[in-house]
Parts: structure tokens; sequence; C-alpha cells
């Protein structure tokens, strides 16, 4: 993946912890295991996309400070 402006990625992690806040609400709102599985999956996707997209904009910040010195 190319690497994103810090723009981009707080963007991009503004659209997925929104993504885990509707799935969350989604979630109180279902019965029944199979959808209970099928949406705690989808949280767990978007918390691990959350987890690389903030990984990725720590590295791009200690990059942008580590070229002004």
């Amino acid at each position: 993946m190319a690497t994103a402006s810090l723009l981009e990625l707080d963007q991009r992690i503004a659209i997925v912890r929104d993504n885990i806040r509707e799935l969350t609400e989604q979630a109180a709102a279902l019965s029944g295991a199979e959808d209970e599985t099928r949406t705690a999956d989808r949280i767990a996707d978007q918390e691990r996309q959350l987890a690389e997209l903030l990984k990725e904009r720590e590295l791009l910040i200690d990059r942008a400070r580590s070229s002004r010195t």
C-alpha cells in the first residue's frame, strides 16, 4: 500500500471508527446467534483495520519528526 498522507489516514480512521460504532449499534438491535456472530466478525475486522491505520499513522508521524531533525 502506498504511503498515505496524514489527512487521508485521519479520514480513513474516522470512517472505520464510524463503521465500528454503526456495527455496535446494529449488534445491539439484532437477535440470534448467527446474526451476532456475523456482526462480531465484522466488528473484529473493522478493529483490525483501525489498528493497522493507527499504526500507519504513527509511523508517518515518526518519519515526519525524524526528517525535521
